[in-house]
């Protein structure tokens, strides 16, 4: 009987210890990513409610860029790929820097504040990712546990601006390589995230949530009306995806000084919000996504609108997300799009919201869950059918480049060919 008890605990001991190792490092991640995050969100608000109590912020917007650059050069990170390199560092390239966290912080706060077309996940990936990493590299810890490491802050940061843990420790998880999927960091990472949702919550800041409205029965005539407007979210993810690198290369092509580039990047997003003359397509846009999923949407080209100042804003240089701009392009195309199709407006905004950013960052699962963490569990039919459709005809395309897709998309061939 002893022995049979020595066998079971050594048996059970190692698993035991992993378990007490990611309770302790996992829940430091999170409460770090927690404090940042609430601090973060805070900021970011603040300056976007200034910046619409001071409409004249807008032509500061080059200083800010430049000062965007100037404080990127004097930290050594002025070739910084963004989310980029957080990503492939997971993978064992070069680790995040502690440093990038502040420069980030700053940069994305200073975007909002001037009028810059930019989200905030984005930004949290990078300042969740080099926050852990810095830990990780206090603690010592080797490369594998210290790529978990990455991905706590990742899915910390993530969950504390958005509330949604879930997504966010399947998002960590499923964007490195898609179609790889560690399930030995899913833990740590969901720990991680549920700590760091905690945070900001309890701290009075609320988490995103929407209603879901005009959600049809499930039949084939819907089903088709859905399949049909993933399709064309796919379709706009590519254009999303083949604008922002596009952007971002031409500027590099024909203005090789990151200084001109911010200022030149500044000044068309200037002329272009004059010449527009709403304002809605500065910052995030986080109102004009609760319009979108409401049903209602200004203008039916909106969401190239976003498309086109945000691939101008990110490309010059300017900090910041990708994921807001891509909600608010999803919603409001779906808003203009769905009842093209039969859809109810609002329904079509939160169908093709999931799932344009399901084809932006390949990601299939994580999207399926922010469509249950953001709209509840009404429509989830749809939204898995929208999910798969987007995930399958988006291609090889994505808004990070790093990202490694490792089984092709097209695996079902005729004759076995």
């Amino acid at each position: 009987m002893a022995q049979k008890l020595k066998s079971w605990l050594a048996a059970v001991f190692p698993s035991l210890r992993t378990l007490g190792q990611w309770l302790l490092l996992a829940g430091l991640t999170g409460a770090a990513c927690g404090l940042a995050g609430a601090a973060f969100s805070w900021c970011v608000a603040q300056a976007a409610a200034l910046r619409a109590a001071c409409p004249w912020l807008l032509f500061c917007m080059p200083l800010a860029g430049l000062v965007i650059v100037f404080c990127y050069r004097t930290a050594g990170m002025a070739n910084d790929s963004g989310t980029n390199q957080i990503i492939a560092s997971v993978r064992g390239g070069e680790r995040p820097p502690v440093r990038l966290a502040p420069l980030i912080f700053l940069g994305s706060v200073l975007t909002h504040l001037t009028g810059g077309s930019a989200g905030r996940e984005g930004a949290a990936l990078q300042i969740g990712g080099s926050i852990s990493a810095g830990i990780g590299r206090l603690l010592r810890l080797g490369d594998r546990n210290l790529n978990t490491m990455i991905q706590c802050g990742m899915a910390g940061l993530f969950s504390a601006l958005f509330g949604t843990p879930i997504t966010a420790a399947v998002f960590s998880l499923e964007v490195v390589n898609v179609g790889h999927f560690r399930y030995a960091a899913l833990f740590p990472c969901l720990l991680s995230a549920l700590i760091a949702d905690a945070v900001p919550r309890s701290l009075g800041l609320p988490a995103e949530a929407y209603h879901l409205a005009g959600t049809p029965a499930v039949g084939a005539a819907s089903l088709l009306q859905c399949g049909g407007l993933a399709i064309l979210a796919a379709l706009v993810s590519i254009a999303f995806c083949a604008l922002m690198h596009g952007t971002e290369r031409l500027y590099k092509q024909y203005i090789p000084s990151q200084y001109a580039r911010a200022a030149a990047g500044a000044a068309l997003v200037i002329l272009l919000t004059l010449a527009e003359g709403s304002g809605d397509y500065n910052g995030a846009g986080g109102h004009i996504i609760e319009l979108a999923v409401g049903g209602q949407v200004r203008v039916p080209w909106a969401f190239a609108l976003k498309m086109l100042f945000t691939a101008l804003t990110l490309g010059a240089g300017f900090r910041g997300g990708e994921i807001v701009p891509t909600l608010f392009i999803g919603s409001t195309f779906g808003c203009a799009a769905g009842p093209l199709l039969g859809l109810d407006p609002a329904f079509g905004a939160a169908v093709a919201m999931i799932a344009l950013f399901c084809g932006v960052v390949n990601c299939p699962i994580a999207s399926l869950f922010l469509a249950i963490e953001l709209f509840g569990g009404g429509g989830l039919p749809f939204f898995a059918l929208a999910c798969a459709l987007s995930f399958l005809l988006s291609g090889n395309y994505s808004l990070y480049s790093s990202q490694n897709i490792v089984y092709s998309k097209l695996e079902a061939k005729l004759n076995g060919r």
